[in-house]
């Protein structure tokens, strides 16, 4: 099914298979609607993946289903890909009707021949509107205006009217109603500006290395846009982005019909410079650009080991912390991407890591407890009378077949300094529940500590970084125990006054 917003809402594709069941005497059982997901992949749509595996599995109470047209399976790339569901749940004795559409499909050579025709023409549909909108938006970034995204830590966005006045400042997960406002950029409070000055005086004036830089201002301490402690990739990503002085910058990255994310090359950038008020000077901005490509010079493999060897002989031991503590050396993700792991790059360099047998012990105890953790769960919510279905593959439940539950493992990490960090990972291409249930681990990695209940609206792309001390904001979202999670799944039985 489709978003509000589009032609075919989830209302009036209900009301019209309603009607066509009302039509033929056809009682319909169950409801599988996807709402507002993308029909470009399967991924993410757990109604459509749990519809082809009820009908794959048996579990079907029901020998018919009734689809509003023949793009509603999705739009796919590959235009047999919907056939395949579709020839799914033949093969298993369900037939398939459209209600929407001019033609029964009861597999003749017309109805095969404009199913055929119908799906090629859903795919072309997205490629279609995808190269419009894509349009679209370059011309917008031209113009000056900003095509989503947060601000960015020192900057804030602003909705302007169709004549340029300013309407107002959008606070974080706001969105503009009227589709002729335009957002744009302006300077932040004098106190974010000030640290963004300041974070480029310490890379130019004071050379000094990323580690380096965000320690300094989690120390003070300040906290990036997100409410969160600063980390080597927000730093770099304030050090990087034209944003700062000014410029705005799009389709540096893409993902279109999400086949695969995709870095384009500088020439393909759409830009318009000096489209809002910098913050930042030209010529600060450039020189960090100098010292920035100059640390990421590419070094030889052999370069890459003969400073690793070097950082052993001075510290006597080896880390992903010391190596990306260490100002002259790449990061620890550096060596992981050309030597496959840190223990190899270990090994090219003489030093046997004592730390791995642990990491493989603790790896080896997490492997046990998640499901035992899952298994107590679906335990526990059929004993308060709730239903739980686990998909063996993905290990996702469904509760009372309305939310897909996530439960994740956070590890405890603890750096040379004593301090305690958790991240908290995330895969929405390959899963897409509702709820995820973030278990934070003590620091011995044996037991849980507590747990944060994370809806999906709240989640991004790929991880949060938690440590012992967080926002207000996120820790609302923590619990010492899942009793408040387990009461979402009770169920209590009405009883009919008489």
């Amino acid at each position: 099914m489709s978003t509000e917003h589009q032609q075919y809402s989830t209302h009036n594709q209900a009301d019209k298979i309603q009607e066509y069941a009302d039509r033929r005497n056809i009682q319909i059982v169950r409801t599988y609607a996807d709402e507002g997901k993308s029909g470009l992949s399967i991924d993410g749509r757990a109604s459509l993946q749990r519809l082809i595996a009820d009908v794959e599995s048996g579990n079907t109470d029901f020998n018919l289903i009734l689809v509003y047209d023949v793009s509603r399976w999705g739009r796919f790339q590959d235009a047999d890909e919907s056939a395949y569901y579709e020839y799914i749940c033949k093969r298993k004795g369900i037939a398939v009707s459209y209600v929407a559409e001019q033609f029964e499909n009861d597999g003749s050579p017309v109805s095969t021949i404009v199913k055929g025709v119908k799906r090629a023409m859903a795919g072309e549909y997205s490629r279609e509107l995808s190269a419009k909108v894509f349009a679209g938006q370059c011309r917008l970034i031209e113009m000056g205006y900003r095509q989503g995204g947060p601000a960015g830590f020192g900057l804030r966005r602003v909705l302007i009217d169709q004549a340029g006045q300013v309407k107002g400042e959008l606070k974080r997960g706001e969105h503009k109603s009227l589709q002729t406002d335009r957002v744009i950029l302006m300077p932040g409070p004098d106190a974010e500006v000030a640290t963004v000055n300041q974070i480029y005086r310490w890379l130019v004036e004071g050379d000094l290395p990323l580690a380096e830089i965000v320690k300094l201002l989690n120390d003070q301490p300040i906290y990036t846009d997100q409410d969160r402690p600063w980390t080597y990739s927000t730093v770099r990503q304030v050090l990087t982005n034209e944003k700062y002085i000014g410029n705005n910058v799009y389709n540096r990255h893409s993902f279109k019909l999400k086949k695969k994310h995709v870095d384009n090359p500088p020439e393909m950038w759409i830009r318009k410079e000096g489209a809002f008020d910098g913050i930042v000077p030209v010529a600060t901005f450039m020189a960090a650009q100098e010292i920035l490509a100059e640390r990421s010079k590419k070094l030889t493999d052999a370069e890459l080991l003969d400073h690793l060897k070097a950082l052993y002989a001075e510290c006597g031991r080896l880390s992903g912390f010391i190596i990306d503590q260490a100002p002259a050396l790449p990061s620890a993700a550096t060596y992981i991407q050309r030597f496959g792991s840190l223990t190899r790059a270990y090994e090219l360099v003489g030093y046997h890591c004592p730390r791995s047998t642990e990491f493989l012990e603790i790896n080896r105890r997490l492997r046990q407890l998640h499901p035992e953790i899952v298994s107590r769960t679906e335990h526990t919510i059929a004993e308060l009378g709730g239903h739980i279905t686990r998909d063996p593959k993905t290990d996702l439940l469904t509760l009372n077949d309305e939310l897909v539950i996530s439960l994740v493992l956070a590890r405890c990490q603890t750096a040379a300094n004593g301090h305690q960090r958790w991240r908290i990972r995330f895969d929405p291409a390959k899963f897409d529940p509702d709820i995820t249930v973030a278990i934070r681990l003590d620091a011995a990695n044996t037991a849980e500590l507590d747990y944060y209940l994370l809806p999906r609206l709240d989640l991004p792309d790929q991880e949060i970084r938690v440590s012992n001390r967080n926002s207000a904001d996120f820790e609302c979202f923590r619990f010492d125990d899942l009793n408040f999670f387990y009461g979402m799944s009770e169920r209590e039985r009405l009883q009919r006054r008489v």
